[in-house]
């Protein structure tokens, strides 16, 4: 049984006939006690605060029976970890040119002015998130208003909150919405087309940040804790 934030892709789930649901990761509409495996896998590091990722966790600790084990991936501050580079440093896109608006550092708006749904709750949730950060250690920049770098993509991390841009390819915007454009590079007829690009948040993980976090909760055991390709991975196990 799967399930995720977004409608659109549990509508290809169930096209191909999968059993699978929208729901939030901090309230699943699972029975307690009922799974006997979980596995996050590239959730938690998009969720703003310590408190937030750490209730994800517990809530993950929540669906499993007492013996049952759940295996989370986050996204790794270390992307060069044992003198070697992960897959994602390792795939450069070959363009030059693509990420080239990227470099800036910051993004062009505050965080409470970022998208189309934006409202009172935006400015709310970025004062909370700077309210975190002040706690956040691991050598992170630390945040002086309401900007946050903009990841430059294939490079390695140089804060651990950020925003990530996504391209969305062949997509037309709509008058409506506030995102940042780019000139998708190559010389096609889309090449002529401003195309979309989205900014998410992630914190990205330093180690033994998401064990520390999971050996605070007294119903599950950390069993292993480990680095897999730019991710810092824990697998636990419900007492």
């Amino acid at each position: 049984v799967g399930c995720d934030r977004s409608k659109n892709l549990m509508d290809i789930c169930g096209e191909k006939h999968f059993q699978a649901f929208v729901c939030d990761a901090l309230s699943v509409p699972i029975r307690s006690g009922s799974c006997d495996a979980c596995i996050s896998i590239a959730v938690i590091h998009h969720f703003s605060t310590a408190e937030r990722r750490l209730a994800t966790i517990r809530e993950l600790a929540r669906l499993l029976r007492p013996g049952g084990t759940a295996l989370i991936y986050v996204w790794a501050m270390e992307q060069e970890y044992k003198n070697q580079k992960s897959k994602y440093l390792k795939e450069k896109n070959g363009s030059k040119n693509k990420e080239k608006e990227m470099n800036t550092g910051t993004a062009q708006r505050p965080l409470s002015d970022r998208g189309p749904d934006n409202s009172s709750q935006d400015s709310a949730w970025s004062d909370q998130l700077l309210n975190g950060l002040k706690d956040e250690s691991c050598g992170a920049k630390p945040v002086a208003d309401f900007r946050l770098p903009v990841h430059t993509n294939r490079t390695s991390f140089h804060s651990q909150d950020l925003l990530v841009p996504w391209h969305l390819k062949g997509g037309t915007k709509k008058k409506e919405e506030s995102v940042d454009t780019v000139l998708v590079p190559g010389g096609s007829k889309e090449s002529q087309e401003l195309s979309p690009v989205f900014h998410r948040y992630y914190h990205v993980f330093c180690e033994g940040e998401l064990e520390a976090a999971c050996r605070s909760l007294d119903c599950v055991r950390v069993q292993k804790s480990y680095y897999d390709q730019g991710n810092w991975c824990v697998i636990l196990e419900k007492l």
